[in-house]
Formats: C-alpha cells, sequence, structure tokens
C-alpha cells in the first residue's frame, strides 16, 4: 500500500510542529523517519494513524484519507509506545486478541511467532506474566511482534530499538529487512539513532522542527553522511 502525505500541518498552541508540504511513500518502501528529539517523528506517524488531528491537509493510505475511511486500519499495523498495550493480559493473550482483530485464528498467529522467536527471548512467552510485569524492553518487544505478527501491508513503528539491548536490536532490525523484502510491506520507522536504520531502508527523511530537510534514497545518493554530519554538527553546538 502507498501513503501520500499532501499539505500537512500540525499546530499546538498556535505553533507549528509539524509542515509537510507533500510526501508520496510507495508501495514497499522502508522509509526511516529521523530527527532529534521534538523533530516530528512521532507526530508524523499518529497523524498517519489518525490519533491526532491535522490542522491543515491530509495523509491517504491507497488513495484512501485516513480520517476518512477505516478500510486501511484492517492492514496496518502499529506500535508507537506503551499506551498501545493491554496489561491485564498476557503477551500470548495479546498477541490472539491483536490477531482476531485482524481476522486471524490462534492457530495462525501462532505460526507466525515462530519468526519472532529468537527476538522474543524465554523471558515472554510461556510465563504466565501479565504485560504490566514485564521489563520495558519486554513491553517493547511485545508491542513491535504484536504490530507485525498479523503480516500487515503497512507497519509502522516509533522508535522501535529504544530499550532493546544490542543483540535484540540486531535481531530485529534482521527482521524488518527480510519481511519487507519478502512481503513488500510498507514500513515507516522513526529512530533518533541514525545507525539503527542505515543498513535497512531504502529511503531516508531527516525531520528538523516539523520540516524535512533531508530526502535521501540510499541505493541512490550512497552512504547517509549528509545526516550523519547533521547529528555531528548539532552534538557540537
Amino acid at each position: 500500500m502507498n501513503i501520500q502525505i499532501q499539505q500537512l500541518q500540525k499546530q499546538y498552541s498556535g505553533q507549528t510542529v509539524l509542515d509537510i508540504p507533500e510526501l508520496d511513500i510507495a508501495r514497499g518502501e522502508l522509509l526511516g523517519i529521523v530527527g532529534n528529539n521534538g523533530a516530528g517523528k512521532t507526530t508524523m506517524l499518529r497523524l498517519a494513524l489518525d490519533l491526532i488531528e491535522a490542522n491543515e491537509g491530509h495523509i491517504s493510505i491507497d488513495g484512501e484519507k485516513v480520517n476518512e475511511s477505516t478500510h486501511w486500519k484492517r492492514h496496518t499495523g502499529s506500535f508507537l509506545d506503551e499506551g498501545f498495550l493491554i496489561g491485564f493480559l498476557t503477551p500470548e493473550e495479546y498477541f490472539h486478541f491483536n490477531g482476531e482483530v485482524y481476522g486471524m485464528s490462534p492457530a495462525q498467529v501462532d505460526e507466525g511467532l515462530e519468526l519472532y522467536k529468537r527476538f522474543l527471548g524465554d523471558e515472554i512467552v510461556g510465563t504466565d506474566k501479565y504485560i504490566r510485569q514485564l521489563s520495558t524492553g519486554n513491553k517493547q518487544k511485545v508491542g513491535i511482534v504484536a504490530a507485525m505478527v498479523v503480516n500487515p501491508s503497512v507497519l509502522m513503528l516509533d522508535e522501535p530499538f529504544n530499550f532493546l539491548d544490542p543483540s535484540s536490536q540486531l535481531i530485529i532490525r534482521n527482521i524488518l529487512r527480510e519481511v519487507n523484502q519478502s512481503r513488500g510491506t510498507t514500513m515507516l520507522i522513526s529512530s533518533h539513532n541514525i545507525n539503527h536504520l542505515a543498513d535497512i531502508c531504502s529511503r531516508v527523511i531527516l525531520l528538523e522542527k516539523g520540516l524535512i530537510i533531508k530526502d535521501i534514497r540510499p541505493e541512490v545518493n550512497g552512504r547517509l553522511d549528509e545526516v550523519e554530519r547533521y547529528f555531528a554538527s548539532q552534538a557540537e553546538e
């Protein structure tokens, strides 16, 4: 599924926090959204999921404006923060509940979870713990897997590498790349760390104060030196 952004603006208390005149994200593209804290990454994803209203403009998925249609929701998986989780369920119950929303049987969900066994480790599934009892990192894993195991056509993740140990970060990067390439999933992945996205993204946009200041395709433009220099200059200021 492709995504189109047209004349999109979001303001809080009269201050513009996101301003994207136009952005087209092709079907099957793995788009990295990078920027420092407060750059507008989360706002962009929340608008794309119709969790907040835009002041101007719109976002469309396969030609349907997200604020005027619900069809796209059955084809979109997402995890932005712990608010997406249901703390009084076990991880297995949550995976099955989420799968049911997407029309999957428990058996289909369990089969899909095989891909994520190494990522989940042995502290999440089969422990009889409620999600609220898990560590922050393990809650992050549950949210990511729940969004992906339903095999969405569009996947949106906000800072998915936060709270994960280096091994888990590497595993999920490899899974994201594999799923994108094998299933053609359109992905929007935000991060404040370019190193997490450099080797998996087909395209990277850099946000600063709500504006897209760089739009780079590594396969065309080569390495992401421009983005790396940007973050280096920010660290020196």
